[in-house]
């Protein structure tokens, strides 16, 4: 258990400072763009284009943070094997604190007094999950549960792609919602996926939970840069938080077998509760982004250094 959450709160740390230079090098790429007058870089409908997704991808702040995201995942990976994923998947949410915190150096946000009560209350909710946690569901699911777990991810992140598209300027939440849907179908599909103790590549291979986290992966990814991109860093965490440890709780109590220790099932209820609550407040309260929306003139100059 101690080596899963350690495990659980590295991977966190990860996710957390990776959003905020994702951020950073989004910002500076969306400034170069609108420097430039482009055209390119949105859609009809105010989004950012494919173009411009992918020039914010090879900024160097954003390529870091893309680093970091692989050893978060990898990370969180580990603790949805070791912790019931109402634990694993809620710890590793808690990368929310970790955004908002380096988002006040790094993006010059401010955070209001209802913001830093919102993150208090995803900390206690934290520490009630902690201390309610039993063991972990087996992760045997029948087969049809793996296919189910493809198609869903299939219409979620397809749905995901065509909203961005279609709605552009206003699908911050959305996309970070979505992006967090993805991540959690990542959390579901390594609890299950077949092939890996023992290991057997034609086993993983041929699992469909293999293929859903692919896709999950690489679609919540493109759906979370956009989310950053054209909306609130903090909202879109927050967003992404509430996709990403809902579902994947659920079907971890439900259909997993994961469980609380014998009496406190009420004690893991509320702080599953409250750390939802927290991050949904945290996205409500909190400001706009100095840099996003606002046009290039008015713009401050993006941060350029670290730490």
């Amino acid at each position: 258990m101690i080596i899963g959450l350690v495990t659980a709160v590295a991977a966190s740390a990860c996710y957390g400072t990776g959003s905020v230079l994702q951020a950073v090098g989004s910002r500076k790429s969306a400034q170069r763009e609108a420097a430039k007058a482009s055209t390119t870089g949105t859609t009809q409908h105010g989004g950012p284009s494919l173009s411009s997704t992918a020039k914010a991808a090879v900024t160097w702040e954003f390529m870091v943070g893309t680093v970091l995201d692989f050893v978060g995942f990898a990370l969180g990976a580990l603790a949805a094997r070791m912790l019931p994923l109402f634990l694993s998947q809620t710890v590793i949410s808690a990368n929310l604190i970790v955004t908002a915190l380096l988002s006040i150096k790094m993006l010059g946000i401010r955070l209001n007094r209802k913001e830093w009560m919102s993150i208090g209350v995803v900390c206690s909710a934290l520490v009630l999950l902690a201390t309610a946690a039993g063991h972990e569901g087996s992760g045997e699911a029948a087969r049809s549960t793996h296919w189910w777990l493809l198609v869903i991810t299939v219409v979620l992140m397809g749905g995901g792609w065509i909203a961005v598209h279609f709605l552009g300027s206003r699908a911050a939440i959305l996309a970070g919602l979505l992006s967090g849907l993805g991540f959690g179908a990542i959390g579901v599909g390594v609890r299950i996926l077949d092939g890996v103790d023992p290991f057997n590549l034609t086993e993983l291979l041929s699992d469909p939970a293999f293929y859903a986290i692919f896709i999950a992966g690489s679609v919540g990814m493109y759906l979370h840069t956009v989310a950053l991109q054209i909306g609130s860093v903090n909202g879109a965490t927050a967003a992404l938080v509430v996709g990403e440890t809902v579902l994947p709780g659920i079907i971890g109590v439900m259909w997993l077998g994961d469980a609380s220790r014998d009496g406190l099932a009420w004690m893991a209820i509320l702080g599953f509760l409250l750390a939802v609550a927290g991050a949904v407040a945290v996205a409500w309260f909190g400001e706009p982004d100095a840099h996003a929306g606002a046009p290039a003139a008015e713009q401050e100059p993006a941060p350029t250094a670290v730490g």
